[in-house]
């Protein structure tokens, strides 16, 4: 009988509550009570693409320019996790995140360089970064170890990245909300490959919505994964 995949742990833990309470109070404080909003990603997201009366606008975007201090940037990645783009589009840096994420090689990385490869991801402003739910998306030791046996890896694509229709909403009714972090929610789709050994392989598609700090003349970062997709 071939081997199964050990699939990633998905859904381990939700943003913790006081961690949304302080986004709320502090970030974008009603955005999302006008939109009614689940609380899982309230207060990081985002802009209109479509303002109530149906005329198109262009959500507002961090200026283009080189990233900030050095200080405020993600660092190098570790092992075979990429190192973050250098980037200021917060669909684009959300689907390589996304990527990202749904990329693993147990061969040849191990259970410590591979956390430390995907923190490097993570934006350095603790007030609103969310390791908990971005770390929970990587196997714990014991499960890494186990998919190592397999030799199991994964490789994947980003097919599309939107901005929630509930947050273009809500930034429609608030625009200056996002000014106060930066902090824009993008769900993006795409397809996992897993492969592991004896010639095992299977692919399935994938959606996540996370939330990803674009400060203006800054490359952007991530901040945290939310617990359900966001349509």
């Amino acid at each position: 009988m071939p081997k199964r995949s050990l699939p990633l742990p998905g859904h381990r833990t939700g943003w913790s509550t006081g961690r949304r309470a302080l986004v709320l109070a502090g970030v974008l404080t009603g955005l999302l009570v006008t939109a009614g909003v689940s609380a899982h990603i309230t207060g990081r997201e985002e802009q209109p693409s479509s303002p109530p009366g149906g005329s198109a606008a262009a959500p507002p975007s961090p200026s283009t320019g080189p990233a900030g201090p050095a200080e405020t940037d993600p660092t190098p990645g570790a092992g075979p996790v990429p190192a973050p783009p250098k980037i200021s589009d917060p669909v684009a840096f959300a689907e390589a995140a996304a990527v990202m994420l749904w990329s693993y090689d147990t061969r040849d990385t191990d259970h410590e360089h591979h956390l430390a490869g995907v923190e490097a991801w993570m934006t350095t402003e603790s007030r609103y970064r969310d390791w908990s739910s971005v770390s929970a998306r990587v196997p714990d030791p014991t499960l890494w170890s186990r998919m190592a046996d397999q030799g199991q890896h994964a490789t994947a694509d980003a097919a599309t990245g939107h901005y929630p229709s509930a947050f273009r909403q809500a930034l429609a009714e608030d625009p200056a909300a996002i000014t106060k972090a930066y902090i824009y929610a993008v769900t993006v789709t795409g397809t996992q490959r897993i492969t592991w050994a004896n010639g095992g392989s299977g692919a399935e598609d994938r959606s996540i919505t996370l939330a990803v700090q674009c400060r203006p003349a800054r490359a952007c970062s991530l901040v945290a994964v939310a617990p359900h997709v966001a349509p």
